[in-house]
C-alpha cells in the first residue's frame, strides 16, 4: 500500500491488493486502523476471493479542517481478517502525510473605549490550526496621534489553544476643553512557525477599534465658571460701593449729629460770660438755659466710642450683641429680626453675615427702614461689615435679614442641606434713653 499526502478539508485515496493463496473459497472483512480511522474508510469493506486469485480496493482519506487533527506524518494500517481462517490476519501499513494549515481566531474587547489620555483593550487569539504558531500582534492608525503597547504580545499557541494579550492606546497629549474626539485604529495579528523558520503572515483584516478622547473640563464647567465670574463682577460694579455708599452714608449723619450736639454747648457757654455772672446765677436757679450746656456736651459717651445723642444718658452706653437665625427651605423666603428693646437706643458698629452651608439665594439687611445692603449668598461664606461711627437704632425698630434660598448648599460635612441657613451677628452699644 504505497504512502499518500492529504490536506486538511480535502480527500486523498490509496490502493490495497487483497490475494487468496489459500486452497478455500475465502471472504475478507477490511478495516482501517491507527490515527487515520476517524476519517478513513475501506471501498469496498468486504470482498471474497477464489483460490488463487486477488483483488484491489480503495482507501479513502477525508481528515478534517480542525485544530485536533495535527500536522506530520501519520501511519495508516488496514487490517484484513479472512472469516474460514481468522489466525491468517494481516495489517499492512503506509504512511499518510498530512499538510499543515494555519487559522486564528481573533477578537478585540472593547471595540470602544473612552478616556482622558488613554484605554485598555484586551485582544483574544485562538490557533484553530494544526500546527504550533507564534503570534504577533501590531498596534495601526493612519497618522501619529496614538501610540500603542502590547503586553504579551508574541504568545506562542498550540493548535487549539487560547492567549489573551492586553492593549493600551495612548494619546500625544490631553484636550483640557472642547468636544469629545473619536481616534479610529487597528490591530494586525501575524502568525508563523519559529521552529519551521517561517516568516510572520497575516490572514486576514486587521482588527478595528476606537478609542474616544474626552476633554478634561467638561462643557458645563465654562459655563460655571462663566456665571462666577460674572457674579464676582457684579459684586465689584454693583454690591460693593452701595455697600461703602450705605456706610459712608451712615458715618456722616452720625459725624453730622455729633457736630451739631457739640456746637449747641459751645454756644451755651459763651453766653454766660456775657450776662455779666448772670449766669451763674441761672445755673443755680436751675434754668433751662444753664442747664443745656452741661447735657449738649455728651463727650463722655463719644469719647468713650459709644453711642451718643441729646436723648441718651451719658455714660448709660453697654457693649450688646444679637443674633438673627434664618432658616429657610428651597425656593421660599423667610425675616429673621432684632427688635430693639423699649427705652433703649442700639448704636451698631459691626456685623458679621455666615452663610457656612454655601447656599445660594440673596440676603438683605436692614437697620430699621434702611437698607444696609443685598448680597448674593453664592459669592461669600463669611462677610463683615465695621463702622467707625456707630449707626443708630431707635427703640422698638428692628434689625433685619430677609433670605430668600434659590438653593441649599452643601456644609463640611459633604451632604447636601435641605435647607438654607444663614447667621447675622450683630454687635454694637446699646444705651439708655432718657426719661
Amino acid at each position: 500500500m504505497p504512502a499518500v499526502a492529504v490536506s486538511p478539508g480535502s480527500t486523498a485515496t490509496t490502493s490495497l491488493t487483497i490475494r487468496n493463496d489459500t486452497d478455500i473459497v475465502e471472504a475478507y472483512t477490511l478495516t482501517v486502523v491507527g490515527d487515520c480511522a476517524a476519517w478513513s474508510a475501506v471501498e469496498p469493506e468486504r470482498v471474497s476471493l477464489y483460490p488463487g486469485t486477488s483483488e484491489t480496493v480503495t482507501v479513502r482519506l477525508a481528515p478534517p479542517r480542525s485544530s485536533e487533527v495535527r500536522a506530520g506524518e501519520l501511519p495508516l494500517g488496514v487490517r484484513v481478517l479472512p472469516a474460514e481462517q481468522p489466525d491468517l490476519v494481516v495489517v499492512p501499513e503506509t504512511t499518510v502525510r498530512l499538510a499543515p494549515f494555519h487559522e486564528l481566531r481573533t477578537e478585540l474587547e472593547p471595540r470602544r473605549r473612552r478616556g482622558w489620555v488613554g484605554a485598555r483593550y484586551r485582544v483574544a487569539v485562538q490557533n484553530r490550526g494544526n500546527t504550533p504558531v507564534t503570534v504577533g500582534l501590531v498596534g495601526k492608525q493612519d497618522g501619529e496621534d496614538l501610540r500603542f503597547t502590547v503586553r504579551n504580545g508574541n504568545p506562542r499557541l498550540e493548535p487549539g489553544e487560547s492567549a489573551e494579550s492586553g492593549l493600551r492606546v495612548r494619546t500625544g497629549k490631553p484636550r483640557w476643553f472642547g468636544p469629545s474626539v473619536t481616534w479610529p485604529f487597528g490591530v494586525a495579528v501575524t502568525a508563523s512557525d519559529a521552529a519551521a523558520g517561517e516568516e510572520p503572515r497575516s490572514g486576514r483584516e486587521p482588527l478595528e477599534g476606537e478609542f474616544v478622547q474626552l476633554s478634561v473640563f467638561p462643557k458645563w464647567l465654562l459655563g460655571l465658571l462663566a456665571a462666577l465670574l460674572a457674579l464676582l463682577l457684579a459684586w465689584f460694579a454693583l454690591v460693593r460701593p452701595a455697600v461703602r455708599s450705605t456706610a459712608k452714608q451712615a458715618a456722616d449723619e452720625a459725624a453730622a449729629e455729633r457736630a451739631a450736639a457739640k456746637g449747641g454747648g459751645k454756644q451755651g457757654e459763651s453766653g454766660a460770660p456775657g450776662a455779666g455772672g448772670a449766669g451763674k446765677g441761672d445755673k443755680k436757679a436751675g434754668q433751662p438755659g444753664g442747664g443745656a450746656p452741661g447735657q449738649g456736651t455728651g463727650g463722655n459717651g463719644g469719647g468713650s466710642g459709644g453711642v451718643t445723642g441729646p436723648d441718651i444718658v451719658p455714660g448709660s452706653g453697654r457693649q450688646s450683641s444679637a443674633t438673627v437665625d434664618v432658616q429657610t427651605g428651597g425656593g421660599s423666603r423667610k425675616v429673621g429680626t432684632y427688635k430693639v428693646p423699649e427705652g433703649r437706643v442700639l448704636g451698631v458698629t459691626d456685623i458679621v453675615v455666615a452663610n457656612f452651608q454655601g447656599d445660594e439665594g440673596v440676603v438683605t439687611i436692614k437697620f430699621g427702614e434702611r437698607k444696609i445692603t443685598t448680597i448674593a449668598l453664592e459669592t461669600f461664606r463669611n462677610q463683615d461689615y465695621h463702622w467707625v461711627t456707630p449707626i443708630r437704632i431707635p427703640e422698638d425698630a428692628t434689625v433685619t435679614a430677609d433670605v430668600t434660598c434659590a438653593k441649599p448648599g452643601t456644609p463640611a460635612t459633604g451632604k447636601r442641606a435641605s435647607g438654607c441657613h444663614e447667621v447675622l451677628n450683630v454687635s454694637g452699644v446699646l444705651g439708655e434713653l432718657k426719661q
